[in-house]
């Protein structure tokens, strides 16, 4: 089982190039940044995690751009959105930079999706809350034929454009690995229907257990074999007891939080993390 890094790259933060090359250098083998373009003021979505919505989601730079810096200072680490707001984007421009960075990466980048929670956020730019899965399910479809035919169109309900040509197309074959978040039997369907890996947030040991055993179960009834599926834990507590009963039940990564602080407090962080046994 691998273990990773993931942190809301702020201005107050550990810079991303810095941060990649740290990580990297204590043998890690992910570095992954969230996305929120940006935060609307009304807040009339609650955030999920209960309480104040922590500052860094309406600070945090763009994922791709931050990524890129890591990518500039490291060689060996694989580089993750956790998770990129797809519904909130174009489609055919979010396909470019994914290509982009996989390419300038050297074939690095995991490209973890989710359909977010806020509802205004969405919105704002144009999304429908209660057709968002909808439009995400077009969207990586759409996404996988950009990346692999010299010709590409699709069309649907929610996406949809004539034959054009767009490159670069990834470094990876046949494109980035595609991790969907989420924690619903809905999200777990939607991982064995069109996905290569599940993202749930590790919030809850309990539940992602019990998640894994409804996505082996789905798997089996649509003849996926799991072998094909990953499954990275976001936020995993970093307690060694934890980790374990992860590894047993099956887990390929756990993604470890940092806060949005600078080196002084994030690299004591990092050290510990470094002696957790994966």
């Amino acid at each position: 089982m691998d273990i990773g890094i993931f942190m809301f790259p702020t201005g107050d933060s550990m810079r991303p190039d810095d941060l990649g090359a740290e990580v990297e250098a204590r043998g890690f083998e992910s570095l992954w940044f969230p996305e929120h373009t940006h935060i609307p003021t009304s807040r009339r979505t609650p955030f999920p995690g209960g309480g104040e919505l922590p500052p860094e989601y309406s600070r945090s730079h763009d994922p791709f751009v931050a990524l890129t810096a890591a990518a500039m200072t490291t060689k060996r680490i694989k580089l993750g959105t956790g998770i990129c707001l797809i519904i909130e984007r174009d489609t055919i421009t979010t396909a470019k930079t994914v290509a982009s960075l996989d390419v300038l990466s050297g074939g690095r980048f995991v490209f973890g999706i989710g359909g977010g929670w806020n509802r205004e956020e969405m919105e704002h730019h144009g999304t429908d809350y209660p057709t968002r899965f909808a439009k995400l399910e077009e969207q990586v479809a759409a996404f996988r034929t950009i990346w692999t035919e010299d010709e590409a169109e699709f069309h649907g309900r929610h996406v949809d454009f004539e034959p054009i040509w767009s490159w670069p197309k990834p470094e990876q074959k046949p494109h980035p690995p595609i991790l969907l978040g989420g924690g619903t039997g809905y999200t777990r369907q939607r991982v064995v229907d069109r996905c290569d890996g599940w993202l749930p947030i590790g919030r809850s040991t309990e539940a992602v257990l019990d998640g894994i055993g409804d996505l082996k179960q789905r798997a089996e009834k649509a003849g996926r074999a799991m072998e094909t599926i990953s499954i990275s834990v976001f936020g995993a507590p970093p307690q060694q007891e934890v980790l374990d009963g992860y590894a047993e039940a099956g887990v390929d990564r756990v993604i470890l939080p940092l806060p949005p602080q600078g080196r002084d407090r994030n690299l004591p962080r990092l050290d510990r993390y470094a002696t957790l046994r994966a």
